[in-house]
């Protein structure tokens, strides 16, 4: 684990980050979705996701 509380963040928002890049790249080979669509459509779905998570944490 990484014990100082702003690396950890910054680490974790690079790799989500990666992570959904990779998802808009493989949307767009391997399904032919126009890469801006492919990155709208995982935006979004990081949004609902992260709001989800917000809305489950907070209560």
């Amino acid at each position: 684990l990484i014990p100082d509380f702003w690396t950890a963040t910054t680490i974790a928002i690079a790799v989500v980050f990666v992570e959904l890049w990779a998802i808009a790249w493989i949307q767009n080979r391997y399904l032919e979705t126009p890469f801006l669509r492919a990155v709208l459509q995982v935006v979004l779905g990081g949004a609902l996701v992260f709001a989800a998570g917000a809305l489950i944490g907070g209560g």
